[in-house]
């Protein structure tokens, strides 16, 4: 007998239990199965061609505020890569002095029309030769002058910002010595003085 009256005051407690839950929250408990269908979502979103049109809309106007900046001289709003202090040291490095392979398109461009319009008028072999010597002496000068920068750059470098700055993952060697062969107005980013002479500190 005291066992079934045990029983009995264990499930009015259970029963007054889901009651005052039911009264807490307003509505009952659900069950496991509801509870976990609530809870599965779409792996793949219904509207994944609209996301990809924003994402690419996102990227493209980044782009054209980095881009901008660039042309602007904005440091604040270009890539990462162009803020690094390494890039910025070396972008004034190059714009300070005067190098002689920012004028290899024009100077190419001069000596392969002169060497056209020469051997129509004058079909001499000679003239063509000399023309197409000139221009690889000033590709020979153009060598020198590069490895003489960055020998010097180079050092300046790794004297205030550590062998990191030099690495191979940095391409720093090729980021001056592309930049050096441009002409001073077409280089991005645009050099933060209009005129050389201002050497990085």
């Amino acid at each position: 007998m005291a066992v079934l009256k045990q029983d009995k005051d264990s499930a009015s407690e259970q029963k007054v239990e889901a009651q005052s839950e039911q009264a807490g929250k307003g509505r009952p408990t659900p069950k496991r199965k509801e509870a976990q269908a609530q809870k599965l979502r779409p792996l793949v979103p219904k509207d994944s061609k609209e996301q990809r049109k924003r994402a690419k809309a996102r990227i493209r106007e980044r782009e054209n505020i980095e881009y901008e900046a660039m042309r602007t001289g904005d440091l604040q709003h270009m890539p990462k890569a162009e803020r690094l202090p390494w890039r910025v040291y070396t972008r004034d490095y190059i714009d300070a002095r005067f190098n002689i392979g920012e004028f290899f398109i024009p100077v190419a461009l001069v000596i392969l029309v002169a060497s056209v319009i020469l051997t129509a008028v004058y079909p001499n072999p000679v003239v063509t030769l000399i023309l197409m010597t000139v221009l690889y002496v000033y590709l020979f000068a153009i060598v020198i002058d590069v490895v003489v920068m960055w020998r010097k750059l180079k050092k300046l470098l790794i004297a205030k910002y550590g062998e990191q700055s030099v690495a191979k993952g940095m391409r720093t060697g090729s980021y001056a010595w592309s930049r050096a062969i441009q002409l001073r107005r077409w280089r991005l980013p645009k050099p933060r003085y209009r005129k050389r002479g201002h050497w990085p500190k």
